[in-house]
């Protein structure tokens, strides 16, 4: 069967409606023709908005010159009561900082230590399941935060915690939109931003976890007994240009994006892979006899062993990207496809358009795990596939997810049997991360 697939609106609708469905759903709120154009232009009486599925735009703002198309701070305005000052909204000097002291936390030899931590993750997700229909969504959550606590923190998941996190993040991502009423309206700084009182409650308590587990591991630093694990190898790095190193305030809101990016659009992408492996059996029985060749200790190098499990994860993200849209600001004046682009102007990447362009990809709405052997996809993956986004501000954790993803798939799927529950086909709907409207529920069945 076809994934399902938001209902694009009509072609032509008043600003006011656009306005109300994007910030309802911004898939569902996109007209169909963005599936075909090369560019499209959107107009509001204070700005301008560029869609670009032209690998060549594409290229031109992620790669050839980033730094004259930073991230819009427009985005920012709708994740700032979590994220705060977090590399994921700021730009220039003090990103360019950021990513010098993240980034060497996951270089690929700290993969390989947090390997023993993702596998205890994944026995914990396998063992918690049980036979009947389950909420998928919900327990990818639960996974892919214990992997966070796991490997950033060095603790499993304790359920009164998991249960506190599951419900913030999701009631945050549920409740913010990625872009609110102050991005679309050129407010001034003193004006309030009208943040949905449950964003801002949700925000406060994520945050006020993350203080209190950041500051325990700052005394655990300071008295020599802290785990070396993620969050202390990134609270010890300096900053080679300046020597200086992350306050709590700042990695606070590091962590913040660490559990937004590592745990939402993780959960996000595992739970629709559980859901197109239901709906596809051929596939699944693939991914069980890969399965069946992991050993019962960790063991990196067995991830070789998971080529089809890997490519059933690459489909998934190509199909339902965690982040659907990103949005840059162009800086100087440019020509797109010789049309003037003004300064300031909204320069919109979206995955989720250019992983299923009809122009640029064989069956573009199909589940087919095999496009990634193929010859001919190359080119695809290289121009039309932008999960982890590209060019100086890839994800850190690219890396870490597509570990992450394919091992937990494959512990899942060797003791447990996902099965699609009859007329209960979820509904794709994007706030922060793409969801299902609904959650999503399979019929679980033990192997023998």
């Amino acid at each position: 069967m076809t994934p399902p697939k938001p209902t694009p609106r009509p072609d032509r609708v008043s600003l006011w409606r656009y306005l109300r469905l994007f910030r309802h759903d911004i898939l569902s709120a996109q007209p169909a023709r963005l599936y075909r154009a090369w560019m499209a232009e959107f107009r509001t009486p204070f700005f301008r908005s560029y869609m670009c599925n032209d690998p060549k735009l594409i290229d031109l703002v992620l790669k050839s010159r980033p730094d004259d198309f930073p991230k819009s701070n427009r985005i920012r305005e709708g994740l700032n009561p979590l994220l705060g000052d977090s590399v994921f909204v700021t730009n220039g000097e003090v990103w360019k900082r950021q990513r010098r002291i993240i980034d060497p936390a996951f270089e690929g030899g700290r993969l390989r230590d947090t390997f023993p931590a993702m596998w205890q993750a994944a026995e914990a997700a396998t063992a918690r399941l049980h036979a009947g229909e389950v909420e998928v969504e919900e327990e990818m959550s639960h996974a892919a935060a214990d992997v966070i606590f796991r490997t950033l923190f060095s603790i499993p998941i304790e359920h009164q915690t998991a249960q506190a996190v599951f419900h913030e993040f999701r009631a945050y991502q549920r409740t913010q939109p990625i872009l609110n009423l102050a991005a679309f309206l050129p407010l001034p700084r003193w004006f309030p931003r009208l943040h949905r009182r449950a964003t801002l409650r949700s925000a406060a308590k994520i945050r006020g976890l993350i203080t209190e587990m950041t500051t325990a591991r700052a005394a655990e630093i300071s008295a020599g007994t802290a785990p070396d694990d993620l969050a202390t190898k990134i609270m010890l790095t300096a900053d080679p240009q300046t020597g200086q190193t992350f306050n709590t305030e700042e990695m606070v809101d590091q962590v913040a994006i660490f559990f937004l990016a590592g745990h939402e659009t993780s959960a996000s992408a595992l739970a629709w892979a559980l859901y197109l492996l239901a709906t596809h059996p051929q596939a699944q029985a693939r991914v069980v006899a890969e399965a069946a060749t992991l050993p019962d200790q960790p063991d990196f190098a067995a991830m070789s062993r998971l080529k089809f499990t890997r490519d059933v994860f690459r489909e998934t993200l190509r199909l339902y990207p965690p982040v659907p849209m990103m949005v840059r600001e162009n800086a100087c004046p440019e020509t797109f496809r010789d049309r003037p682009v003004a300064p300031g102007a909204q320069i919109v990447l979206s995955p989720w358009h250019l992983h299923r362009h009809e122009r640029l990809w064989t069956n573009p709405d199909g589940f087919d795990p095999d496009r990634w052997s193929r010859e001919g996809n190359k080119t695809c993956a290289r121009d039309a596939y932008l999960p982890f986004s590209a060019g100086p501000r890839v994800c850190t954790g690219a890396g870490f997810a597509m570990v992450e993803g394919p091992l937990l798939l494959a512990h899942l799927l060797r003791h447990w049997q996902f099965d699609a529950i009859a007329g209960d086909i979820p509904v794709p709907v994007a706030h922060l991360t793409v969801r299902a409207a609904n959650g999503i529920r399979l019929r679980l069945t033990k192997r023998g």
